[in-house]
């Protein structure tokens, strides 16, 4: 499985109507740390198949979205549970971080 690439059409029904928790990771192409942390997405995607969907949200692209939810600094992870933000990482943080945030979440 690969991360979602989310955008301001599928936001709604990929995120939001998810039945499962969505972590969104918001990043853009020219941004060095969500480079590093791309690899880790599709470690994520894979390894939490059916239990947790990663998306991709191209901040330059889905401007309204970003703004809507307070994303000020990138890369920045928000975790969704019901349609609705229950945590948010900023920063190009370790796979072990993410994990264990994840396993309070899940």
């Amino acid at each position: 499985m690969k991360p979602v690439t989310l955008t301001n059409d599928n936001f709604e029904t990929e995120v939001v109507k998810s039945d499962i928790p969505v972590l969104v990771d918001f990043w853009a192409p020219w941004c060095g740390p969500c480079k590093a942390l791309a690899p880790i997405m599709e470690q994520l995607a894979a390894e939490y198949t059916g239990k947790l969907k990663i998306g991709k949200l191209d901040i330059d692209e889905n401007n309204e979205l970003a703004i809507k939810f307070g994303v000020r600094s990138i890369p920045t992870m928000l975790f969704f549970k019901g349609g609705q933000p229950v945590d948010k990482m900023v920063g190009a943080v370790p796979k072990a971080q993410i994990i264990q945030r994840l396993g309070q979440i899940l």
